[in-house]
């Protein structure tokens, strides 16, 4: 991103201004670029990023040892997650950005991408997809943007990151988790999921409209350990009937509970009324892995719970 006229920094530079702008990167790898589109980070859509999936997958067929993809940050846990739901790779995938635009003081996205770089170019396989800033490897199915405006915002806590770049070389840390595999036509139909964040007092008159505005399915982004106010839990019943509804928590860190607390609008309660558990898998990846699981025609509740189970704890 640089400066408009305005004085606000907007997306304008190519893939290969971006390369051009990294002292060093030639030393590490040779690179092909493309330049699918230029969006800002909260503009990109699933399609988007299938579409990108597919370059990737062609490009590594035709050799290439790995991938970096560069975005607005805003969205990499997004697309960093959809990608390591649809891509089977031994090789490394990473996705980066820029906390700082390149005309300001201590901008980051040069350091970023030699970083990633040099992550790619290592001897790291079966890693699944990574994102990488802040000189810090992350896990796609961990990572979250845990700052506004801070270089280093990006924590996959409390899992811990996968490694780090230190002295120009990649040091992992950790095995990365089991990646989820799904199978989808860079076509297919996203069906719409809605996002519904639960808060004190809430009432769930939204609840009762998702079905007739055209959802296909909800998450629940609910209280502490899967808790929502009593008042809305016949709501919940209701739409549970309709539509797949994933249970998951507005809580950054921790799993839905499954067994431990048992009044009405409890994780308990909600379970048996037929809401499926997120587990561990936050809000915003469990919406983008039902609309995954739903555009691969995977509807019934048992697939579903199986699909979410992979990130409960064990």
């Amino acid at each position: 991103m640089t400066r408009t006229a305005h004085g606000a920094i907007a997306p304008s530079l190519s893939g290969e201004a971006l390369l051009a702008a990294v002292p060093g990167l030639a030393d590490v790898a040779s690179f092909d670029v493309i330049s699918p589109m230029q969006k800002p980070g909260a503009s990109l859509t699933i399609p988007d990023i299938l579409s990108v999936a597919e370059q990737v997958r062609a490009a590594l067929v035709n050799g290439a040892a790995g991938a970096i993809i560069i975005q607005g940050t805003d969205t990499i846990e997004e697309t960093a997650f959809v990608l390591d739901c649809v891509l089977s790779t031994s090789a490394p995938v990473v996705v980066t950005g820029a906390m700082r635009g390149p005309e300001a003081a201590g901008a980051d996205g040069p350091a970023n991408l030699l970083a990633s770089a040099i992550v790619a170019a290592s001897a790291v396989r079966d890693a699944g997809v990574m994102a990488v800033v802040g000189d810090t490897a992350h896990a796609a199915v961990f990572v979250r943007k845990g700052h506004t405006g801070l270089p280093d915002a990006f924590t996959s806590a409390p899992q811990g990151p996968l490694g780090h770049v230190i002295e120009g070389r990649f040091h992992p840390l950790m095995r990365p988790p089991k990646q989820v595999q799904i199978n989808l036509d860079t076509d297919a139909p996203i069906p719409p999921v809605a996002l519904v964040q639960i808060g004190l007092g809430e009432d769930g008159r939204i609840l009762r409209h998702l079905a007739d505005m055209g959802f296909k399915g909800a998450v629940i982004a609910a209280m502490g350990a899967g808790h929502v106010p009593q008042e809305i839990v016949h709501a919940l019943n209701a739409l549970a009937a309709k539509m797949p509804v994933i249970l998951s928590s507005r809580v950054p860190a921790g799993p839905v509970f499954e067994q431990t607390y048992g009044f009405a609008g409890s994780e308990v309660d909600l379970l048996q009324r037929g809401l499926i558990s997120g587990w561990a898998l936050g809000p915003l990846k469990a919406r983008l892995l039902l609309q995954l699981a739903l555009a691969s025609g995977c509807w019934e509740p048992t697939e579903l719970r199986k699909l979410f189970g992979h990130f409960a704890y064990r």
